[in-house]
C-alpha cells in the first residue's frame, strides 16, 4: 500500500504558510463523518471538505484523491483501517474504487442502505427545504425496501461499448467503459443474455429489457439510432391493473415492483374522489393517469402532459380506452404558461425528471388551486428545493414516503403529499 502522505498532520491555521490543499492522486488518512448526497460521506482534512466514496460514517480510512475542485475534493477509500459494523464485502467484484461506477453502496449492509438514504433525505429537507428537525420528525421520513432483495432487480440496463467493441458499464463520473462479465443487480433474464460475451463492433451502446409482462429484448444503438437485435420491438409491462405496450427502448420504471408501489402511494395520498379532475404532469406513458381515471370515473377529466414523442405515443395508445383522458404533447412549462390545459383541477401528480419541476411550474400549479398535489421525486435535492417553493407559496408538505427503488445505489424515490397550508 502506498503510505498516506497526509496522515497525522496537524491542521494548520488559516493563513499558515505551510497550509496546502490536497492534490489529485494524493493519499490521505482521515476519519469519515456523515453521509452526503451522491453516495459519498463527508470528511475534512486541514479544514478542506473531502467527499469520500466506498466509506461509511465513523470509519478511519486511507483515501485517494480523484478530483480537486474549488472548495472541495473527491476521493475513494482505498484502505479501511477501522471498519464500521455496517460494512460488508461487496458481492460484485467490480464494485471497487476505480472500477464500475454503477453501484455506490455495495459495501453497505442492505438495512443500513435504507438508513443511509433516510439520512440523506432528512439532510436535504433541512438544508434545502428549510424544515426544522421537529418538522422532519413529524413527517416520519423512512425509506422502505421493495420486494425482491438487493440483487437481480434491474429490468432495464444500458451497456456502454468501448473502442474495442466490448460492452460494459462506466466508471464513476467518467466516460471510460469497464468491460464486465456480469452485472449482479441486473434481472436474471438480462444476466443470461449473450450481450457481455460478444463483440459489438458498430454499436455505441446496447439496451436490454426484461419486462414484467415476460418479454426480453436487446437493442443496439449506433449514432443514436436503435436497431433491434433480439426479442420483440414492443414489450409488455403489467401495472396498475393494466397491461402496457411500450417500445423496447422506451422509458419504464426499472424495478419490477416500482410502478405498482408508486401508484399505490399516489392514490393513497391523494384519495381521488368520483368526478374530480386531475393533471398528470410529466406523465410519460400515463401510468398515474390510468390509475386516477379508474378512481374519478369515466365522466371526469384527466389530462396527461408529456413532451417526449415516444411517451406521448405510448400514452395515447395505452389510454385510448379511457374516454375521460386527454394527452397533451408539450413541455409542462409551456402547457401551463400557454393555457394548453384549462379549467379547474382538483388533483395534480408531478413526476418531473431528476432536475425537479422548478419554481415556475410549482407556481403555476399552485395558481391552478388544486385540492392536493402528489409529487413523485427521484432526487431529494430537487424535491427539497421545490418543496420550499411550495412553502413560500403558502403550501405545506403534509406527508412524505421514501422507497428504495434502486438497491445498491445511492438513488432513492420519494412520494410526497402537498396541501394548501390551511388544509389539514
Amino acid at each position: 500500500m502506498t503510505p498516506p502522505t497526509n496522515a497525522g498532520r496537524p491542521a494548520p491555521a488559516p493563513g499558515d504558510p505551510d497550509r496546502r490543499g490536497l492534490t489529485e492522486a494524493e493519499r490521505v488518512e482521515l476519519t469519515v463523518d456523515a453521509v452526503a448526497p451522491g453516495g459519498h460521506c463527508v470528511a475534512r482534512v486541514d479544514g478542506q471538505v473531502v467527499f469520500v466514496r466506498h466509506a461509511l460514517p465513523g470509519e478511519r480510512v486511507v483515501a485517494e484523491v480523484t478530483e480537486v475542485h474549488r472548495g472541495f475534493v473527491r476521493a475513494d477509500a482505498v484502505t479501511v483501517l477501522d471498519a464500521a459494523p455496517q460494512r460488508v464485502e461487496p458481492p460484485c467484484p467490480y464494485a471497487k474504487p476505480g472500477r464500475c461506477g454503477g453501484c455506490d453502496l455495495q459495501h453497505v449492509a442492505p438495512e443500513a442502505q435504507l438508513d443511509w438514504k433516510t439520512a440523506v433525505v432528512r439532510e436535504q429537507l433541512g438544508r434545502l427545504a428549510g424544515l426544522t428537525d421537529a418538522e422532519i420528525d413529524r413527517l416520519g421520513v423512512r425509506v422502505a425496501a421493495l420486494p425482491g432483495g438487493p440483487l437481480g432487480w434491474r429490468s432495464r440496463i444500458r451497456y456502454a461499448v468501448d473502442a474495442a467493441g466490448r460492452a460494459g458499464l462506466l466508471k464513476h463520473r467518467s466516460h471510460e467503459v469497464v468491460p464486465i462479465d456480469r452485472c449482479l443487480i441486473a434481472h436474471p433474464a438480462i444476466q443470461e443474455l449473450p450481450v457481455l460475451g460478444r463483440p459489438w463492433p458498430t454499436a455505441e451502446a446496447v439496451e436490454t429489457v426484461a419486462s414484467t409482462g415476460g418479454d426480453v429484448a436487446v437493442t443496439a444503438l449506433a449514432d443514436g439510432v436503435p436497431t433491434p437485435v433480439d426479442g420483440p420491438t414492443t414489450v409488455r409491462e403489467v401495472a396498475a391493473g393494466r397491461q402496457w405496450a411500450l417500445p423496447a427502448s422506451g422509458f419504464w420504471q426499472v424495478h419490477p415492483a416500482a410502478a405498482d408501489t408508486l401508484v399505490a402511494a399516489v392514490l393513497d395520498l391523494l384519495d381521488p374522489r368520483p368526478g374530480e379532475s386531475a393533471w398528470d404532469l410529466y406523465g410519460g406513458a400515463g401510468l398515474f393517469a390510468a390509475a386516477l381515471a379508474e378512481r374519478v370515473g369515466p365522466t371526469a377529466r384527466v389530462t396527461v402532459v408529456e413532451s417526449a414523442a415516444p411517451g406521448v405515443a405510448a400514452a395515447r395508445e395505452n389510454l385510448s380506452d379511457l374516454r375521460g383522458v386527454e394527452v397533451v404533447a408539450a413541455r409542462v412549462e409551456t402547457a401551463l404558461a400557454r393555457r394548453r390545459i384549462t379549467g379547474p383541477v382538483d388533483l395534480v401528480v408531478l413526476d418531473p425528471p431528476r432536475t425537479g419541476a422548478g419554481a415556475r411550474v410549482v407556481r403555476d400549479v399552485v395558481a391552478a388551486s388544486p385540492r392536493a398535489v402528489a409529487y413523485v421525486a427521484c432526487d431529494p435535492a430537487a424535491f427539497a428545493r421545490d418543496a420550499r417553493t411550495f412553502a413560500e407559496a403558502g403550501w405545506r408538505l403534509a406527508e412524505l414516503r421514501g422507497f428504495d427503488l434502486f438497491p445498491m445505489t445511492q438513488h432513492v424515490e420519494l412520494v410526497a403529499l402537498l396541501l394548501p397550508a390551511g388544509d389539514r
